[in-house]
């Protein structure tokens, strides 16, 4: 009888700790699936250009999405393009010029999303070289970023009928590195800023802003749109993706959102994920705050595309007397299929 008891016994366990076993490993099998992994590689280093996804990182809006975020900064010696073509990331940073172009070779970028409304782009001129108005470029050196972003800068000169093969009626062009020192050594009257950061180099290196004449892109109508971001097209086939891009986009939104109220905080959460330790609080917390004028304040909220400024961009991109950087207008290059999920 004792013997029966014990084996109805050691029965009930087991059957209780299959249950257990069952429930545990339902449970896990819910964290795996809830924990989906992403992987974003950015367009530039770790800075407040970015805050918006390392704000949601550092406050669990990823987590509480169901996500397991990867944050890859980004360098001079990084395309990223190149890396989600190579299966490194699942979503990228980049300017729509360089996403349009490598689209056109054959790496079909889509956008998903537009993080920046407006462009940060601008020319950055001494005032004591006599320069007022752009019709005073004629005869001086300017600065230009090259790689695709001289596109802008070309269509501009085009608009304004200035050459851009030098001589005393149009511009010499001084194919300028990610740094200012033209300027600054007197090697060109202007060069290639951000309003977040090159600009502010340009201060801290001893010309204060009553010294400065500044030119940008977006009020000179030829603004080419920048962050924003990019998937594979092929991926967008997938019903996963789309709800993992969805929550993931959901979730950045969020941190941008609290990037805008408490840029200060933002600011010092790009810092602590700061590796090169090259960043300074002062320089990141002026750039988060330049960083959240560009950032779109659209009707349909941050994010949200919205074509005629595609339309804007490729226009600009078309109009250079130059080999354009796209030859013809792309067709599917953005998508609202991921906004449309949230």
């Amino acid at each position: 009888m004792l013997t029966q008891i014990l084996t109805q016994t050691e029965l009930i366990m087991k059957v209780m700790k299959k249950m257990v076993l069952v429930i545990l490993t339902a449970g896990l099998g819910f964290a795996a699936h809830a924990a989906d992994k992403v992987t974003i590689q950015l367009k530039w280093v770790t800075q407040a250009q970015f805050a918006g996804y390392y704000v949601a990182q550092d406050k669990g809006y990823y987590s509480a999405a169901g996500l397991d975020v990867t944050i890859k900064p980004g360098g001079p010696d990084i395309a990223p393009p190149q890396v989600i073509a190579g299966g490194g990331a699942d979503v990228i940073i980049d300017w729509m010029p360089s996403a349009l172009a490598s689209r056109e070779k054959g790496v079909a970028l889509v956008n998903i999303a537009q993080i920046f409304k407006k462009s940060g782009m601008m020319l950055t001129c001494r005032k004591d070289s006599g320069i007022k108005s752009p019709s005073d470029f004629r005869g001086k050196t300017l600065g230009v970023w090259f790689y695709g972003n001289e596109y802008p800068f070309l269509s501009w000169m085009s608009q304004l009928g200035i050459p851009t093969k030098g001589g005393s009626n149009g511009v010499n062009v001084l194919k300028q590195g990610f740094n200012v020192d033209p300027i600054l050594q007197k090697q060109a009257e202007c060069v290639s800023t951000m309003t977040y950061n090159e600009y502010w180099q340009v201060v801290d290196a001893g010309l204060s802003p009553s010294e400065l004449v500044v030119y940008k892109y977006e009020d000179q109508g030829v603004a080419t749109l920048e962050d924003g971001l990019y998937v594979l097209e092929k991926n967008l086939r997938n019903k996963a993706f789309v709800d993992k891009m969805a929550r993931f986009l959901k979730a950045s939104i969020k941190g941008w959102k609290y990037s805008a109220d408490h840029p200060d905080e933002a600011a010092d959460i790009v810092l602590e994920n700061d590796d090169t330790g090259a960043q300074t609080e002062k320089h990141q917390r002026r750039m988060m705050r330049e960083i959240n004028k560009l950032v779109g304040n659209q009707p349909q909220g941050i994010g949200y595309l919205i074509p005629a400024d595609y339309e804007r961009t490729v226009d600009v991109l078309m109009a250079s007397d130059s080999t354009p950087v796209i030859t013809k207008k792309p067709k599917g290059a953005w998508s609202h299929i991921v906004w449309d999920a949230m």
